[in-house]
């Protein structure tokens, strides 16, 4: 299509009612129907080899589709970065120049004329004066979406029931389809992280987000996290225009929008201004309106080679205990890489074993995992990993921790994240030496016992200390008192199950 063609030719006309919108639940503000209709296309109908050049505060007022030269990837080439800042320049030429004449069109073109009409058909009169400063430009993402909708297959089950659970409309679902086309190693340059686009800040309030955890990258934790809240956004903002919208722009900055405009979200997206309230904030409602509708409607949108991922099925443990993936994968027979493919909120550091997996996370497993580990080992339940830590003693340097403990000093760095040339430790300092596996065992067992040979220097409390135990139950272990000697070269048992 020609660039005079583009500007004549009407946007097409499409009707809402497909929407099935709920007014009490999801209403099209009518200052929005125009960007519903254009994001509607962005996300179905104008592929990733096109770029839509249009207007900023108006985005159904499309002046022209450029088709892109070359070859189509993620990221344009420079090549097409100039075709389009060629095309953009050109128009812009043409709006500044169509501003100029103001009220007297007689001397225009039949096309200049028909452009014209169309600003003010959209806009209003008052639009033409800085059409050319508004210009946007929007590439399509048809392929894009396509992909996510593929994707969605996989999760849609497991999303709308985590929705459901925690009392919000489930067709909230649909929301990574704007945030991150269901894109689970998606990062922003601000931040945001994983398929539901939490910053770390963020997820801290609603999941585990740590050096050993990161469930912002657990698409399904997250949409727990997501959907909760959604609920604190929507129970203090009101509506679900505004609550939605808070996704992008943030509670508190929608709460001073309500405080300025009531609850007119008509007025908000028109007229609220803001430092961060810009193009993305004011048109995240109306995404989330198009690609509910397009998903909603997917054999519509969509009439032909669409491979849907089948399902999520897995089986999930919630841990009682730290444990360290190594050995939950022995335990439950499952290779490592494939265990740290399921669990994508494990950081490396989860995974290489350097941190135990904290009580409390959900740990997914490939399904009938726990029914055949019922049929093995109906009375044992999994070991987990108990920690054994040297206390830095006056004169200690980490060469002489290390040889203690029969370690290389980069081992020791590494159980400590020291850095690779860091040698330096303090007194008092904490540093882990030694993983011992705590014997899973059935019936009244108290647990199991590990063995600390006495070395010089050695006192009761700083054993204790070592090993991260009660000096009571170190003494009790042994038969010992308060008052007894303990000698270099006596064997101690250490009650690692207590």
């Amino acid at each position: 299509m020609g660039p005079l063609q583009a500007i004549i030719d009407p946007s097409p006309k499409l009707h809402f009612d497909s929407l099935e919108v709920h007014p009490d639940v999801f209403p099209i503000p009518e200052a929005l129907k125009g960007n519903v209709t254009f994001w509607r296309r962005v996300f179905a109908e104008w592929h990733l080899n096109q770029v839509v050049l249009h207007d900023a505060d108006y985005p159904s007022l499309v002046y022209e589709v450029v088709d892109l030269t070359g070859e189509t990837a993620e990221s344009l080439t420079s090549e097409q970065y100039d075709q389009i800042q060629q095309r953009r320049e050109a128009l812009e030429d043409r709006l500044t120049q169509l501003a100029a004449t103001g009220a007297d069109a007689a001397d225009l073109s039949e096309v200049d004329r028909a452009l014209r009409r169309k600003i003010i058909a959209i806009a209003g009169v008052a639009a033409l004066a800085e059409a050319a400063a508004r210009v946007r430009a929007q590439r399509g993402l048809r392929e894009r979406f396509q992909r996510g909708l593929e994707i969605s297959g996989r999760y849609n089950r497991a999303f709308r029931q985590v929705f459901r659970e925690e009392g919000v409309p489930e067709d909230l679902a649909y929301l990574p389809h704007v945030e991150s086309s269901f894109q689970n190693r998606a990062r922003s340059s601000a931040g945001a992280a994983g398929m539901w686009q939490f910053t770390r800040s963020a997820g801290r309030l609603f999941m585990t987000v740590n050096r050993t955890i990161d469930q912002r990258m657990d698409p399904v934790v997250a949409a727990r996290g997501a959907a909760r809240y959604l609920r604190r956004a929507y129970e203090m903002l009101g509506d679900w225009p505004m609550a939605i919208t808070s996704y992008n722009h943030g509670i508190r900055g929608m709460m001073r929008a309500k405080k300025q405009y009531g609850g007119d979200f008509n007025r908000i997206v028109r007229d609220y201004e803001s430092r961060t309230f810009g193009f993305a904030s004011r048109n995240f409602y109306a995404e989330f309106l198009a690609v509910r509708d397009i998903a909603r409607n997917q054999e519509h949108y969509f009439p032909k080679d669409l491979d849907l991922q089948r399902p999520l099925k897995l089986d999930s443990i919630v841990l009682d205990r730290p444990i360290r993936s190594r050995e939950l994968a022995r335990y439950y027979a499952v290779k490592l890489t494939k265990l740290a493919a399921l669990n994508p909120a494990w950081t490396r550091r989860a995974v290489r074993g350097f941190a135990p997996i904290p009580s409390g996370v959900t740990v997914w497993l490939p399904a009938g995992t726990l029914t055949q580990l019922a049929e093995e080992k109906p009375l044992v339940p999994p070991p987990s990993f108990v920690t054994v830590y040297h206390i830095v003693r006056a004169n200690e340097s980490l060469s002489t921790i290390a040889r203690r403990y029969g370690l290389s000093t980069q081992t020791l760095r590494a159980l400590n994240d020291l850095a690779p040339h860091n040698d330096l430790i303090r007194v008092g300092q904490k540093l882990r030496v030694r993983d011992t596996i705590e014997p899973a065992v059935a019936g009244g067992k108290d647990g199991g016992m590990i063995v600390h040979v006495v070395r010089k220097g050695d006192n009761p409390w700083v054993i204790a200390s070592d090993y991260g135990i009660a000096v009571k139950d170190l003494l009790d272990a042994n038969q010992l008192t308060r008052r007894s000697v303990i000698r270099p070269g006596q064997r101690l048992d250490i009650p690692v199950g207590r």
